[in-house]
């Protein structure tokens, strides 16, 4: 079986020098026929939460897609959803925070992030920050497949919580805590009590499931989203 040989490779040194930022992170491809990356910081390790442009022909290093001195103080993941103008970005810690490893002291310190920022899609810029209930280190977000539908679901790693963001009548954007995984009480470990320490989480492609996995606990299950703002469990598989 032949191997896969990489095609090109974008070096850190060009992804600084262009846009004064690193620590790549979450990819996707634009309508413009442009990629964008987003990152977790500035090339020294400090927060940085921008994005990165690539030419999708020739994936040269275009700049940034965000204003000047727009960045987010914090980055990780954004998807985005043109027809109601919005993107919508995540935010981990800076690298120099993890890069050692996790400690809990950071967390006490206000080092991880616990927000979700709300940009304007045609403009280039943030209009909201908002600040999430029992919601450290929000990670993965997914919008509801239907482009008509101005909501979707953030998973928050650290508190274990899945998060229901919407667009309210007026055009501001609003998030609810919608679920919660309870910790377990362990000894032996580096806290009283595990998270579930919830990573990936994914839609059903008629938007009527909502699927994630508990890392540290050891499961993956799926809620009935059919209303969002009230998630039923309704399956469970322990790994």
């Amino acid at each position: 079986m032949p191997f896969l040989t990489p095609l090109q490779v974008i070096e850190a040194e060009d992804i600084h020098a262009k846009c004064g930022l690193g620590y790549v992170h979450t990819s996707h491809c634009l309508a413009s026929g442009e990629v964008m990356v987003s990152t977790l910081g500035d090339p020294k390790g400090n927060g940085k939460g921008g994005f990165v442009l690539l030419d999708g022909e020739t994936f040269e290093v275009k700049g940034t897609w965000e204003q000047p001195g727009g960045a987010a103080p914090l980055g990780y993941d954004f998807w985005y959803q043109p027809r109601h103008n919005v993107m919508i970005s995540t935010e981990w810690a800076a690298p120099n925070v993890f890069r050692d490893g996790f400690n809990p002291a950071d967390v006490e310190a206000g080092l991880y992030g616990s927000h979700i920022h709300v940009w304007d899609w045609q403009r280039h810029e943030i209009v909201q920050t908002l600040p999430l209930q029992d919601g450290l280190i929000p990670l993965e977000v997914r919008f509801l497949h239907n482009p008509d539908a101005a909501q979707g679901f953030v998973g928050c790693a650290l508190s274990s919580t899945i998060q229901h963001f919407y667009k309210n009548q007026g055009g501001s954007w609003s998030v609810e805590k919608v679920i919660q995984v309870p910790p377990k009480k362990v000894k032996g470990w580096l806290l009283p009590e595990m998270p579930s320490l919830i990573t990936d989480i994914l839609l059903s492609l008629d938007d009527r499931f909502l699927y994630f996995s508990n890392w540290l606990h050891g499961d993956l299950r799926q809620y009935d989203v059919s209303d969002p703002h009230r998630p039923r469990l309704t399956g469970q598989v322990r790994c």
